[in-house]
């Protein structure tokens, strides 16, 4: 049989492990009957693989990557060395993203002298090995019993929390869906601990506000990852701003309501009806990717434009509206996409160069 690894050794956040899944599905998808392995960094969610049956074998690397190190060879003698094919991150070519991660450069210089595919070595989506793009990533995850409808809500993310929404923000945001789908329990997720992986950057002050809203929301914070999957993948919509996470709740199945305008447009599309709700990017400016936001001072504290009171107020009314739309399937998949790139493209003021997505999914649409 033959045998494939997807080296897909990167930074830690949920949404990149969700990324090597992925393509490993593709390169699955392409050839059903060889066996697919996956290489995954130590800090990120590796248990994600194991919900996924058509990974054959998940090897977990404790590697650094923000510095050099002088023993990445030992780091990466358990991996198998003998493959047909071995199918790397791109990432790893991209001279830009080796300045920022040194130790990307030294993992897979390692693994260039230590793994031996027989066939050729290549990267993800590469046609070589064979991949079949725009698959549908499904975790395999444990049912949970559902009583109620539900709303799940993750009020931040693991970056700063100017970039994203502040508590009166969601407060407001939970008033309205409250008042507009009473039979909706509202449930809160996130990680308040901290450890080698990410955490939500939310204070116990602030999980206390919003536990405290008037709809007695459920609280699932610092739950295991899978546990809080389950939860998600039984709820209605799933609604957050940016986030890595996001990419595992498509995964689960669940719509994904985003709030969004941070650094980072969303790139992910997994047959799942979503909404991104673009802000006003002339009144509040967006989508930086690398580079820095401008942040302005309020009563709320730091925040990024698009992510103060004004903003939220300014569009509560269609985070509402989309709510709705995909708690009660009134959106497709097709529909979601086919009106989610022209608005993207305008907040870009056209240019169409500014836009990208995991399969190139938005070559299709514009």
């Amino acid at each position: 049989m033959e045998r494939v690894l997807v080296n897909f050794f990167y930074c830690h956040p949920v949404g990149h492990a969700i990324e090597a899944l992925y393509y490993a599905n593709g390169h699955h998808a392409a050839n059903p009957d060889r066996e697919v392995a996956v290489v995954l960094n130590a800090a990120t969610a590796t248990e994600l693989a194991d919900h996924c049956p058509f990974i054959s074998a998940k090897y977990v690397v404790d590697h650094p990557l923000f510095t050099y190190t002088n023993d990445s060879a030992a780091r990466v003698a358990h991996l198998p060395r003998e493959w047909d094919w071995v199918i790397d991150e791109s990432r790893r070519y991209q001279d830009f993203q080796l300045a920022m991660f040194p130790g990307l450069k030294d993992y897979y210089a390692a693994t260039d002298q230590h793994l031996k595919p027989t066939q050729g070595r290549t990267v993800v989506t590469s046609p070589k090995p064979g991949y079949l793009r725009r698959q549908h990533l499904r975790l395999e995850l444990p049912e949970t019993t559902v009583t109620q409808r539900t709303i799940t809500i993750m009020p931040s993310g693991s970056s700063e929390p100017a970039l994203y929404p502040s508590v009166d923000s969601w407060l407001l945001i939970m008033d309205a869906l409250t008042d507009a789908y009473p039979d909706a329990k509202l449930v809160l997720v996130g990680k308040l601990a901290e450890n080698d992986r990410t955490s939500t950057t939310l204070t116990e002050h602030d999980l206390k506000r919003l536990l405290g809203h008037r709809s007695q929301p459920e609280n699932c914070f610092d739950r295991g990852l899978i546990e809080q999957l389950s939860a998600v993948q039984a709820s209605d919509v799933f609604v957050s701003p940016h986030t890595g996470f996001g990419m595992a709740v498509l995964a689960a199945g669940t719509p994904w309501l985003t709030l969004s305008g941070g650094r980072w447009f969303e790139y992910f599309f997994n047959g799942v009806p979503f909404r991104s709700i673009i802000p006003d990017t002339d009144r509040f400016p967006s989508y930086s990717t690398f580079n820095e936001l401008p942040v302005i001072d309020t009563d709320e504290g730091p925040r990024t434009p698009s992510m103060t009171r004004a903003r939220i107020t300014a569009d509560l009314d269609r985070i509402v509206a989309a709510a709705g739309e995909l708690r009660d399937g009134k959106v497709t998949y097709e529909q979601a996409l086919s009106e989610y790139f022209p608005a993207l493209l305008n907040a870009h003021n056209g240019d169409k160069s500014q836009l990208w997505s995991i399969d190139n999914v938005h070559m299709d649409y514009l």
